[in-house]
């Protein structure tokens, strides 16, 4: 039988040893899919004529949390998956444990929904204990990596970042996965250190882009001060040989940031301030933004990161730079933004990560034309995905 290049890419994407013994392994199916949603044009012609190309890392594709819609967070199955997908920067986000000790989760408050705490022997150890749904109170819980040890925490079982809120169990509150995802990759994945992820990442041959968490409990913490926290997560990568070069550590404190331009100066001009939108906020009118581009940039501040809502306006019924991603451009600030693939199927305007473009957004081809413009527009220089092939497929046959 011959085989066509899009078949060809599809079997080379589904040999199961390729993912843990490759770097890279292929697009998939994704990719294809969302092209032919695209209505004819220009930008569909190009992605089109691509379909087949070889995989090529790009580190205009950034793997956030790894690869999250069919992985378990800040897992080695996880980011192994999004190197796989030529992702070429990785992330750990980065917490602390009640020894000071730092590993990645996505909040230092997160564990009940991300691993098998509320089930396990550490249940006890949570500052909310687990509470049934009764009536219209939902259920509930809330635990810490603050509150145990290290070897404590490197014994959970990681799970898919869910909840089911109608659970009137413990057990059954490990349900609640999104329908757009999948529990099919969840036995026994392998739950990471920050010290691990360094060097996971090291053999992925992948940039990282650690971000310090904001911690859910006071500080300083038994002594722990946040600059001790933020130094020590330079140190880890200065422990490691990773050169600064290869290192973008990011925070939404802003604090954090200065931190590192001023102590940490190698790192600290890779340093990425994440922001995003209050309650206020429009993207086309200045009297709502909260950041002060030219003082950010005054303060050595070199790469902004707003959420992808933040960067986009509708114009002529697409997706257009926004006036607040033109100002920042001019003052000089690199963009990044956050985080594509994490709405689900885009037919009922896409959420949260849309709310500023809704009004066109109704179908998954809608995904190519905001990277188009997010590429094209807003020239941002990455771009954080839940399922980085769609973002590498198109720096590929883009060239960037």
């Amino acid at each position: 039988m011959r085989r066509t290049p899009l078949l060809a890419a599809l079997i080379l994407t589904t040999a199961a040893p390729a993912l843990a013994e490759a770097p890279l392994s292929g697009y998939g199916p994704r990719p294809a899919y969302l092209i032919n949603k695209l209505p004819e044009g220009e930008l569909k012609t190009k992605l089109q004529s691509c379909i087949g190309q070889p995989i090529a890392k790009s580190d205009f594709s950034i793997a956030h949390r790894g690869a999250p819609m069919m992985f378990p967070e800040h897992t080695a199955e996880s980011y192994r998956a999004g190197a796989a997908m030529g992702a070429g920067v990785g992330e750990c986000d980065v917490t602390f444990t009640k020894d000071k000790e730092l590993v990645c989760r996505h909040a230092q408050n997160d564990l009940h929904t991300t691993t098998n705490i509320l089930v396990s022997d550490l249940a006890a150890t949570c500052n909310i204990p687990f509470s049934p749904a009764e009536g219209e109170t939902k259920a509930a819980a809330e635990c810490r990596t603050s509150e145990i040890s290290l070897s404590e925490f490197k014994g959970l079982m990681p799970k898919m970042d869910s909840a089911d809120s109608a659970a009137t169990t413990a057990e059954e509150y490990q349900g609640g996965i999104a329908g757009w995802r999948t529990a099919l990759y969840v036995q026994e994945p392998t739950i990471l250190t920050h010290a691990e992820s360094i060097e996971l990442f090291k053999e992925l041959g992948v940039k990282m882009t650690p971000e310090l968490k904001s911690p859910s409990v006071e500080m300083p913490f038994d002594g722990f001060s946040q600059a001790d926290y933020a130094q020590k997560m330079i140190d880890e990568y200065k422990a490691a040989g990773v050169p600064a070069s290869d290192v973008f550590p990011q925070s939404f404190n802003l604090e954090d940031v200065l931190y590192w331009v001023e102590n940490e100066p190698e790192f600290g001009a890779q340093a990425v301030f994440l922001v995003e939108p209050d309650d206020t906020f429009d993207e086309q009118n200045p009297e709502t933004w909260a950041q002060d581009f030219a003082d950010l940039k005054a303060k050595g501040v070199q790469y902004l990161a707003p959420s992808m809502n933040m960067l986009v306006t509708p114009e002529n019924g697409t997706y257009a730079a926004s006036a607040y991603a033109k100002a920042a451009k001019e003052a000089g600030l690199k963009l990044i933004t956050w985080s594509l693939e994490r709405s689900g199927p885009l037919a009922s305007g896409g959420g949260w990560y849309y709310n500023s473009t809704t009004e066109i957004t109704d179908n998954d081809g809608d995904i190519y034309e905001l990277v188009d413009a997010l590429a094209q527009d807003v020239e941002v220089t990455g771009i954080f995905s839940d399922w980085p092939a769609t973002v590498t497929f198109y720096a590929n046959c883009m060239g960037l």
